[in-house]
């Protein structure tokens, strides 16, 4: 067949990038490689005449503005988050090919949370579609959906495609949606020259309109396609294989993959008592792999969901790890975290929130963003927006542990320098991002971070099916590392916290029963008074420390650090160097003034170190 005459079609422009340009290393020069919208919008551009009457529509840069004009229209009072779920919940709809009449049934078919009732979304979007038509434009669903209109009803055009293209290949076929096989199908017509590559156990975007079943069902549509199953694995360990194929058990795809890679180390658990003593234990350990050797941009941090990345970031600027924060904004960059630190500042000048306790204080200000504790909504957007506003909450209790009666003007002190301190300009970094954002990619170490039953699962996932998928976003997960992969979670959100939470129970026979001890699990008893006593030496001068070099006590020595040092109260440099947080940085700066600590030396005695 003519390498012209073939079209491969994958989901996202970064892979079909890829994708071309392992043709060109085989030497398939003429085979096209692109995505479903831009494959449909060259064919569109080309066919416009004949199957729309003239040239092709605008198509829209801004979907949301077009949201809002039509919510506008239909006076619904809709925020910036709420334009974000609801142009997204139009995209699912057309995605699964529903209808403004038929969408409501297909919400409660899908069991699916919508960003308003299903009545009122499907009132928007008829009159979002009705403004596109008085504008003349189209969004990129419709590129799809008029290209495959024309050629189911227009056999002349039909044909001219399906000439010119003889044979198809889809990568990454679990996550095609309804609208992208009702367009494939149209470019095949009744042939069977189609190559699908898929793996049941990724289909990790429901959300978005994909459904395995596609690829499930293939031999059902196609009873004479030839299967060859995939399972040799030449990304990962035979370690890391063997954990993912535990935590699925075959899966939905009954492969059972087989590592072809050398031996690598196990895969590691490690529970905590707190994050932030789990982000300082990481951020311990990112250091550690540079420092022998492992460049920073082979090294990944994966969460659930973008809020879990601030106490990451803070913890690896602590550590003097540079980081890149992958599919979202830095958590002080986010526009709702700006807007509650702009109205937190003119709290604290104004001393409107009087003597409340701070995270009280913090709520009664957020309480004016449309933020309320037990009120998480629903839509991807409003609920990510949420959770990085109950983050400031929970910082707050971080603070407070480490200074019991700071009031709102330092809290917000607090935030500017860790705002200021996560700003300093990177090249290349360990890579932080959502298990969301990490498909596709791989690094030679993960570390697959908060791990607890209410992120992973998410707490709003109910169903069996949206739980089997966050099973299938671990896998995910897992399948990033090439060599080293480490597990973890933590009990409880802040210090002294209730430690009320509990191991992903992805994770049950995974593990082993008794999680293996690390530095800096531990934390301070009130009343273990051989260690209580030390750690308040510590406190104390970690306090004049941070004076002297004009910067917050975190950036000296994390809470999380100060108590690894009193339960395991080191003696020596080497012994200093082995508790997580202490790098080789700290240890030259710092080991004289601690280890004298120590030895039993009063905070007062003992100099603040001069840093350049």
């Amino acid at each position: 067949m003519p390498a012209g005459q073939l079209l491969a079609v994958t989901f996202t422009a970064r892979a079909a990038g890829e994708l071309r340009t392992r043709l060109r290393t085989l030497g398939a020069h003429g085979v096209q490689a692109r995505t479903f919208h831009a494959a449909a919008l060259r064919q569109l551009q080309y066919f416009a005449p004949q199957l729309l009457g003239g040239g092709l529509p605008e198509v829209l840069d801004n979907q949301r503005r077009v949201v809002g004009n039509a919510a506008a229209r239909l006076r619904l009072k809709v925020d910036r988050t709420e334009l974000r779920d609801l142009a997204a919940e139009i995209d699912w709809a057309k995605s699964v090919l529903a209808t403004p009449e038929s969408y409501p049934a297909r919400v409660r078919e899908a069991g699916r949370e919508t960003p308003m009732t299903p009545d009122t979304v499907a009132k928007l979007y008829a009159e979002y579609e009705a403004t596109k038509r008085r504008m003349g434009q189209i969004d990129f669903a419709d590129l799809l959906l008029i290209m495959a209109a024309g050629l189911e009803d227009n056999a002349v055009v039909a044909e001219e495609v399906r000439s010119r293209y003889r044979h198809f290949v889809v990568d990454e076929y679990q996550d095609v949606s309804p609208l992208q096989q009702r367009l494939l199908d149209a470019w095949l017509g009744d042939r069977t020259d189609l190559c699908v590559v898929g793996d049941a156990n990724q289909t990790i975007y429901s959300f978005a309109g994909a459904s395995p079943e596609h690829l499930l069902g293939f031999r059902r549509r196609f009873p004479d396609a030839v299967v060859v199953r995939l399972h040799r694995d030449y990304r990962s360990t035979p370690q890391v294989v063997q954990l993912a194929n535990s935590l699925v058990g075959g899966g939905q795809s009954g492969v059972e993959l087989v590592g072809q890679r050398p031996d690598g180390p196990v895969p590691t658990f490690a529970e905590f008592d707190d994050e932030p003593a789990e982000a300082a234990d990481v951020a311990a350990r990112c250091s550690r792999l540079i420092e022998a050797g492992v460049p920073a941009a082979e090294i990944a941090v994966l969460f659930r969901i973008n809020a879990q990345s601030e106490v990451y970031e803070a913890e690896l600027t602590r550590a003097g790890v540079p980081y890149v924060l992958r599919g979202g904004e830095r958590f002080f960059d986010r526009p709702e975290i700006r807007e509650a630190r702009l109205l937190l500042r003119g709290a604290a000048r104004s001393g409107e929130v009087g003597d409340e306790a701070l995270p009280d204080a913090i709520r009664g200000v957020l309480s004016s963003l449309g933020w309320y504790p037990d009120n998480a909504p629903p839509g991807g957007a409003a609920r990510e927006r949420w959770e990085s506003l109950a983050a400031l909450v929970t910082l707050a209790d971080d603070v407070l542990a480490v200074t019991p009666q700071a009031h709102l003007d330092e809290f917000t002190a607090e935030l500017d320098a860790r705002a200021g301190a996560q700003h300093a300009p990177t090249v290349q970094g360990v890579t932080l991002a959502s298990l969301h954002s990490a498909k596709g990619l791989e690094w030679d170490a993960v570390f697959l971070v908060g791990l607890t039953d209410t992120t992973l699962p998410i707490q709003h996932a109910t169903t069996p099916a949206q739980i089997a998928e966050e099973r299938r976003l671990l896998y995910v997960g897992i399948t990033r590392a090439r060599e080293q992969l480490a597990l973890s979670w933590a009990l409880a959100r802040s210090p002294g916290q209730r430690r009320g939470r509990r191991a992903s129970r992805f994770l049950d026979g995974l593990r082993p029963a008794t999680p293996p001890p690390v530095a800096s699990r531990k934390r301070p008893k009130a009343a273990a008074a051989e260690d209580a006593e030390l750690f308040g030496r510590l406190r104390t001068w970690r306090k004049a420390q941070a004076e002297s070099q004009s910067v917050p006590p975190y950036v000296v020595f994390s809470d999380a650090t100060l108590v690894a040092i009193a339960d395991a109260h080191p003696t020596s440099r080497a012994g200093l160097a082995q508790i997580s947080g202490v790098g080789p940085t700290k240890l030259t700066r710092y080991a004289d003034p601690v280890l004298a600590l120590l030895g039993g030396a009063d905070p007062a005695d003992v100099a603040p170190v001069p840093v350049t």
